[in-house]
């Protein structure tokens, strides 16, 4: 008895063990389609090496790099190359300003306008000569006044040099005869200082409609198309409470006052409320076209007095 029983512990101990080998190898390798056997030598240190790095590791591993050729290659890169013009190349912008704060916002006035890019600036008519000779521009936002040469003679010499650079004109003078000489210059825009981002995005956005115009017209409905987005921009929306027509009366009645008008007068001479004049007047004032000083010498709080601005605008 106890040599059998010295002999079923023998088999006992093997059994188990056997099973044990077998089943890690067997089984669940078979179940496996033997690609955790052939990763791995054992079980536990097999499977870091083996099914991880060979299964979920090849998954995850392909995955990053199809993530990145997509933004590289996949419609998300030409979105994100800045360009918002479908692919096309951003319109290069020269900004010619001799105020340092004035060209920092106007070249940021760019830059938030999709399918341009201002390419740098210049404050003197040297400088923007020297900028053109080394880096391609498409469109020069010129201010007129600069230290060392009248914007329009700029343009004049630019022309003559060969340089093509279409230009919008920034600047505060309203003469209607450097309009028409701006014309013939490659002036494309005028837009008149002090102007608010909207009033330049308009411009711009209307001259990149304007460029984009390609091919051959297919009549003359076609033509006054293409030349409309670019000369015939919306007028400014006014505040709310005023009219066009009203504004017209009351700018032709402060341009024939020498001497200013007050409120009160103004709405004598218009038709309208006291209240109604003033905001008409302020309006202007705003818009740089009048200026108001006070009115001393009565009793009480003094009166203003508002008067045209010489030269923006009419003979005036």
């Amino acid at each position: 008895m106890t040599h059998d029983q010295a002999n079923r512990e023998h088999r006992e101990h093997r059994e188990p063990s056997g099973r044990a080998a077998d089943g890690p190898s067997g089984p669940a390798v078979a179940g496996s389609g033997g690609r955790t056997a052939d990763g791995a030598g054992g079980a536990a240190g097999a499977r870091p090496g083996g099914a991880t790095a060979a299964g979920p590791g090849d998954a995850a591993g392909d995955r990053p790099a199809r993530a990145a050729q997509g933004p590289a290659g996949g419609p998300g890169a030409a979105g994100a190359g800045g360009t918002g013009t479908g692919g096309a190349a951003p319109i290069r912008v020269l900004v010619v300003e001799d105020d340092p704060v004035a060209a920092d916002a106007h070249v940021m006035y760019v830059g938030r306008v999709p399918g341009f890019v201002a390419v740098g600036k210049a404050h003197t008519g040297a400088q923007a000569r020297r900028e053109l000779e080394r880096t391609p521009v498409d469109l020069l936002l010129l201010d007129l006044h600069l230290p060392d040469v009248h914007g329009l003679q700029l343009a004049r010499s630019l022309r003559a040099a060969g340089h093509h650079a279409d230009v919008i004109a920034v600047t505060s003078a309203r003469d209607l005869a450097v309009v028409r000489e701006g014309v013939s210059l490659g002036v494309v825009q005028y837009v008149l200082k002090p102007f608010t981002f909207a009033t330049l995005r308009d411009r711009l956005v209307r001259y990149a409609e304007f460029r984009a115009a390609a091919g051959e017209a297919s009549g003359q409905d076609e033509v006054d198309r293409a030349l409309a987005a670019l000369r015939a921009p919306g007028p400014a929306a006014l505040p709310k409470g005023l009219s066009a027509p009203t504004l017209e009366r009351v700018t032709c009645a402060l341009r024939e006052a020498d001497e200013g008008l007050t409120a009160a007068a103004l709405a004598e001479a218009v038709g309208i409320s006291r209240i109604t004049a003033r905001r008409y007047l302020e309006h202007l004032v705003e818009a740089a076209l009048a200026a108001r000083k006070p009115l001393y010498g009565q009793v009480g709080r003094p009166e203003l007095v508002y008067r045209w601005v010489r030269g923006s605008g009419g003979s005036r």
